[in-house]
């Protein structure tokens, strides 16, 4: 599991293995500003958890979070996209658009795999 580089030289960190504990220490390195909130979620969902369902659920969400929190240019293009629909447009088929946008780069970053 390496670190690539993009276009333009920026080094973004692997997606961790998919476990808690592995997304949790791939958190605290390149992304602590989630940690506060991923630990809180942990302890309010998972902690007295009796099924794997939540932690499902957890993983799911988490991942995402720290898939665009690793890439600090892609977060601030999904968070500016999420922005301008919310307060900016004035015409609705635009903000269907702006939000359709953000979240495809959602939904693909869902998906990545350990160390890409």
């Amino acid at each position: 599991m390496t670190a690539h580089a993009t276009e333009n030289d920026r080094i973004i960190p692997p997606m961790p293995e998919r476990t808690p504990n592995a997304l949790r220490a791939a958190i605290v390195q390149h992304a602590p500003e989630l940690l506060p909130s991923f630990d809180a979620h942990w302890k309010r969902a998972i902690a007295d958890a009796y099924n794997v369902g939540p932690v499902l659920a957890f993983m799911a969400l988490w991942w995402g979070e720290y898939a665009l929190a690793r890439d600090p240019k892609l977060d601030a293009h999904v968070r500016d996209l999420e922005h301008r629909a919310a307060y900016e447009c004035t015409d609705t088929a635009e903000a269907k658009a702006l939000l359709e946008e953000a979240a495809k780069i959602h939904y693909r970053v869902r998906e990545l795999e350990p160390g890409e």
